[in-house]
């Protein structure tokens, strides 16, 4: 029964996550948790695109029926979703163990492929109709492809970035209400506007649209319209989880200790709803990757963020340049609509550009700054059409405390340096360092525990876990099984680095995220030790010129490989690909 027990296992942890979150707990969460929400309609009227006048309701917030009711329907579509596979497998177990009837593997196979999918439609159908924080669950499930049945992250995969939007004149009311001066028409800013959104998320959505010459045009930009009442529904829902998760803390069955989670979640998304916070945290991130670690030089960055419009923020809209191009969610979609083969060697060089480029963003703002982007996923990852990345929705960030970047480049650096992944005087230093994370161990874990935690986490490349844990973080013997609780700084920090194995899984590129960041790392703690002296510049001056150099000389040569005629173009590809993972190999020997 091996198989039909990990199949159980797979179905039920993707239902149990979202059970976790189960609304019905609302009915009982005293007041205080969750503040009542008085029905207040507001209306507003606006000049259509033909120009005729029109009355737009805005959506009132939740009311605490609305609540039981989205709690009632999350409940009874979730819990016979899980019933089906304990009733499966029982069934299964009488006809072998009683009735002594053995199937095959591929009979064992088809029957949890039919479980999977039945479970994951109604599933899908059930957070389509919620919608709210249940999103943001579908999509962490949708960008585990690793960890979750096909079936679920296939029909969980549409949530990353093409939810139900709201109508196009409800999205045009907003704007006029949050953006357009007493004096002003809607046209007087935006010469275009497509009513059809480019993708729509819980928060907003976003539409294409042209400034106007009043306001800098002809300008292509992209503006983000935040859904009415909306934050009422996502607090509401994560006040819920909250309550639930308390006194699931320390429970044995628990794989973590959720209601940190859930903390640290409340409180980066409550960031969410302000745009001009965004608007802030875009540039200033923008700012910090365009520059060189102590400052002095400018330095490119290897994806495109977009850039804020001055003069058309406000706190429920967003007004930034324009990216063309699709989420990674749809990317293989649109490469087999032109042609192109996903498993072809240029895309395998495009998927090494795309694990480079975030390792390389993401590693520099969390371990020189300390200020990153917090809410990744393939909805938020585009795929521009000159094939460049492109990262954007920046309304949930983090800022980690200076100790705790210090002692993550600390940790990045041993895991890089390590002799071997058994020795006990790395795997010491290694667990000391998570350990002085504020990484808390179960008290019967092995000794080997915070070292194999922080390697499961920071290096992707790794077969074989100290103390014979295993890499499934899923599985009864994960290290992560071993923690007693996480510390709130690094939650987030956790969201990134699972998102880039993710990745490198589903791409089948070996990929150590402690050995990408290790060169940074070490420019970071130098720095810090030797403040702006003139050794440290000059070592850190050099280590940017040299990179500039080789980033100019791979541009170049991409430029010139999409010149070539397609079919010399792929042969050049493969030789590169072949080359690469030569590479690899002997990396891996010798470690």
């Amino acid at each position: 029964m091996k198989l039909k027990c990990a199949s159980l296992h797979r179905g039920v942890v993707v239902t149990g996550l979202l059970l976790l979150q189960s609304q019905w707990v609302g009915a009982f969460v005293p007041s205080t948790t969750i503040p009542l929400a008085v029905e207040k309609r507001d209306t507003s009227r606006i000049e259509s695109s033909d120009g005729r006048k029109q009355t737009v309701d805005f959506p009132p917030p939740l009311s605490n029926l609305d609540r039981v009711k989205r709690a009632a329907t999350f409940w009874s579509s979730t819990v016979p979703i899980v019933a089906s596979y304990y009733g499966k497998y029982a069934e299964m177990k009488v006809k072998e163990e009683v009735l002594g009837q053995k199937m095959s593997e591929e009979d064992l196979q088809l029957i949890w492929d039919e479980q999977h999918q039945a479970g994951a439609t109604k599933l899908a159908n059930t957070i389509s109709s919620l919608q709210g924080f249940y999103v943001k669950t579908a999509q962490i499930i949708a960008s585990r492809q690793d960890l979750f049945p096909v079936q679920y992250t296939d029909a969980l995969s549409g949530f990353t970035d093409n939810l139900d939007p709201m109508p196009a004149s409800l999205a045009r009311a907003v704007v006029e209400k949050e953006l357009l001066h007493r004096d002003e028409k809607f046209e007087d800013v935006f010469s275009e506007f497509d009513e059809i959104p480019l993708g729509a998320a819980s928060v907003a959505q976003v539409h294409r649209a042209v400034l106007t010459e009043k306001y800098g045009g002809p300008r292509e930009v992209a503006i983000k319209i935040q859904r009415p009442s909306i934050e009422s529904k996502l607090m509401g829902d994560i006040a819920n989880l909250k309550a639930l998760a308390k006194p699931l803390r320390g429970v044995e069955a628990m794989p973590l200790d959720y209601y940190t989670v859930f903390a640290e979640l409340e409180a980066q998304l409550q960031d969410e709803f302000d745009f001009v916070a965004e608007a802030a945290a875009m540039d200033r991130i923008y700012t910090a990757l365009s520059r060189t670690l102590d400052g002095s030089a400018r330095t490119d960055i290897p994806l495109k963020i977009p850039r804020p419009v001055p003069g058309l923020i406000s706190k429920r809209v967003l007004v930034m340049d324009f990216l063309k191009g699709v989420p990674l969610s749809r990317a293989r979609e649109e490469m087999l609509k032109k042609g192109i083969d996903p498993d072809s060697p240029e895309a395998k060089i495009f998927g090494r550009n795309l694990l480079h480029a975030l390792t390389e963003v993401f590693g520099r703002s969390i371990l020189e700054t300390g200020f990153f982007h917090a809410d990744p996923h393939p909805g938020n990852i585009f795929v521009l059409d000159d094939g460049q990345i492109g990262l954007i929705d920046f309304g949930q960030v983090k800022q980690i405390s200076g100790r705790s970047r210090e002692t993550l480049a600390k940790v990045m650096i041993a895991l890089d340096s390590r002799e071997s992944d058994s020795n006990p005087e790395d795997l010491a230093r290694i667990g000391n360092l998570a350990l002085e994370l504020g990484v808390e161990i179960k008290e019967d874990a092995q000794d080997e525990a915070a070292a194999a935690v922080a390697m499961w986490l920071f290096d992707g490349s790794v077969e074989v876990l100290p103390g014979g844990y295993d890499l499934g973080e899923l599985s009864p013997n994960s290290p992560v099984k071993e923690l007693k609780s996480f510390p709130q700084d690094l939650v987030l920090v956790g969201r990134a680095t699972i998102l880039i194995k993710g990745l490198s899984s589903r791409l089948g590129i070996p990929w150590s995220l402690c050995k990408e960041w290790a060169p940074i790392a070490r420019n970071v703690l130098e720095l810090d030790r030797n403040g702006s002296g003139t050794h440290a510049e000059s070592r850190v001056r050099f280590g940017e010129v040299w990179g500039t150099l080789k980033r100019y000389g791979r541009g170049k040569l991409d430029y010139g490989v999409k010149k070539l005629p397609p079919s010399i173009r792929t042969r050049v590809a493969a030789l590169v690909v072949r080359r690469q993972e030569r590479k690899d190999k002997k990396k891996k020997r010798r470690a």
